[in-house]
């Protein structure tokens, strides 16, 4: 179709571009060697330059996408940019798959620090004003939990893989957090793409939570061990980390949905911020 189309712009609206021997008639007319060139209409060329850029140009970036698309190094990138942060809070975005069925969206505000201290708040329903609590290390490693409303006045110390801890969710509070997501997806695409059976995709530029992101697809086979069918991953490109994934089944059915957005990384964090006696908590 673009060659077509040039081809048009050539024959009719731009007389200047002369053509060759081969338009001669079946007399010999204005041979090769005896046609003089027209002279050169500097006013079409002006025109028609800017036309060719505009062509010209997609191809050029499909082509640069495609050349500086490094899954491994986006990955790696993530991990570096994870290893200078000591805390962060963020406002935590979790839907998954529960007995078949996709769970209505939990909305959390979640603190982090390192070595590994967790502090969730749901702010949105349907488990508004729940709290959980673990610090690794403390507590005999229980969680310290309670639910909104009326049930606050319960309080619980829990295993984190006991059954009243896992109930709603696909996994322990021990993996929550970037760093084991990053870990998590960084390690089944390396194995992937060594392997060579990994099917990965640059779906290029995204707004997510109002901020850019690149999107990457990965499609993993069947039969392999892998922990997923297909994930879909948005890095944001100043962060470099991960703020929303959303992993499908071997049916392809969505069963985790997570994001993460109000980002505050080396959000300088101390002890008060994970111990259940801070006023701002209610255990």
């Amino acid at each position: 179709m673009t060659f077509t189309f040039l081809t048009s712009i050539r024959s009719r609206e731009y007389p200047f571009i002369v053509k060759t021997g081969a338009d001669s008639d079946i007399n010999g007319k204005e041979s090769r060697a005896t046609r003089k060139s027209k002279p050169l209409n500097l006013k079409k060329i002006a025109e028609i330059v800017p036309l060719l850029s505009i062509l010209i140009a997609p191809l050029f970036l499909a082509f640069w996408s495609q050349e500086s698309f490094d899954p491994e190094k986006l990955i790696d990138a993530a991990k570096t940019a994870m290893a200078s942060v000591d805390s962060y809070t963020a406002v935590f975005h979790k839907q998954e798959r529960i007995n078949g069925n996709l769970t209505k969206e939990e909305t959390i505000f979640i603190k982090f620090k390192r070595p590994f201290s967790v502090y969730m708040k749901w702010i949105k329903d349907p488990f508004k004003g729940r709290e959980c609590l673990y610090v690794q290390g403390a507590n005999n490693n229980r969680i310290k939990a309670h639910e909104g409303g009326i049930l606050d006045l319960i309080k619980l110390n829990l295993d984190p893989l006991n059954s009243r801890a896992m109930k709603g969710n696909r996994h322990p509070i021990t993996e929550v957090g970037l760093e084991n997501l990053i870990r998590l997806i960084g390690m089944e695409l390396q194995r992937g793409i060594s392997a060579g059976e990994i099917q990965v995709k640059d779906l290029g530029e995204e707004m997510i939570y109002a901020r850019k992101t690149r999107k990457i697809e990965s499609i993993f086979p069947k039969e392999k061990g892998y922990f997923c069918f297909r994930a879909v991953v948005n890095l944001d490109t100043v962060f470099k980390v991960p703020i929303r994934s959303m992993i499908y089944d071997w049916r392809d059915q969505l069963i985790e949905n997570y994001g993460y957005e109000e980002f505050k990384l080396n959000a300088g964090l101390t002890a008060a911020d994970f111990d259940p006696k801070n006023p701002e908590y209610k255990f």
